[in-house]
């Protein structure tokens, strides 16, 4: 029994020792201490904070400017023809900002005018006003204005974009200006405060031919175009 006791007090006296050495290494625990993804999590969530104003932020570096560019001048490329006025339009805007897609612009675009154009027929004033260039919404409300003034609305169905595409570029200063050819498909009409269709047809629907110019400084962090002209393309 006494040699058991020896034994048992032996093992126990190790054990306090691993402790101490653990505790040392470790540091202590308080009960208060936040979850290993909880720390890191922290840790991410200041590091985006404070970006790159804080010299003790390490970030993985990204690609060079001179890789987004050759990137963008291959999209230029297989948008417009090497050579082409357009192709070295494109160019020029990419040098100024070489986020700058042909294709991906395209499609932002047509996206913007299913928006502008059912916006208005809404008489969506806040979604225009996040689109349009200040001259250009005027433009829009004062139109929106007067039919609502005569007591008319719009029934509008927005069927589909046939083609859409890229024909003028040109820098002006540091504003990129964009200029797209649209040709889309409506069903429209406009009622008098009577019910009667004043202008348009509800049962057909309509070839639209528009040309728009959408603008963006390429020395503000906004990704965002707005539109700054339109016209109808005859």
């Amino acid at each position: 029994m006494g040699s058991f006791d020896f034994v048992t007090f032996f093992f126990f006296v190790a054990a306090v020792i691993v402790f101490i050495q653990l505790r040392s290494v470790l540091g202590k625990r308080t009960g208060n201490e936040r979850p290993p993804r909880e720390k890191m999590e922290r840790r991410e969530q200041t590091a985006s904070q404070d970006g790159i104003d804080d010299p003790k932020v390490v970030t993985l570096p990204r690609r060079g400017r001179e890789a987004a560019e050759s990137d963008a001048f291959a999209a230029v490329d297989a948008y417009a023809e090497p050579g082409s006025d357009l192709n070295k339009s494109l160019r020029e805007l990419v040098a100024a900002d070489p986020s700058f897609d042909p294709k991906e612009f395209v499609r932002g675009a047509s996206m913007a005018y299913e928006m502008i154009v059912s916006a208005y027929a809404d008489g969506d004033r806040k979604t225009l006003k996040s689109l349009l260039s200040r001259e250009v919404y005027e433009g829009f409300v004062a139109a929106i204005t007067e039919r609502e003034n005569r007591g008319e609305t719009v029934r509008s169905n927005f069927v589909g974009i046939e083609k859409a595409s890229i024909i003028q570029a040109e820098m002006k200063g540091a504003e990129a200006n964009v200029t797209v050819r649209i040709v889309s498909q409506l069903i429209s009409a406009t009622i008098d405060k009577n019910g009667e269709v004043v202008e348009g047809d509800l049962a057909e629907v309509t070839d639209v031919n528009d040309v728009w110019t959408f603008a963006r400084d390429t020395r503000s962090r906004d990704p965002n175009w707005h539109l700054i002209a339109t016209e109808a393309d005859q």
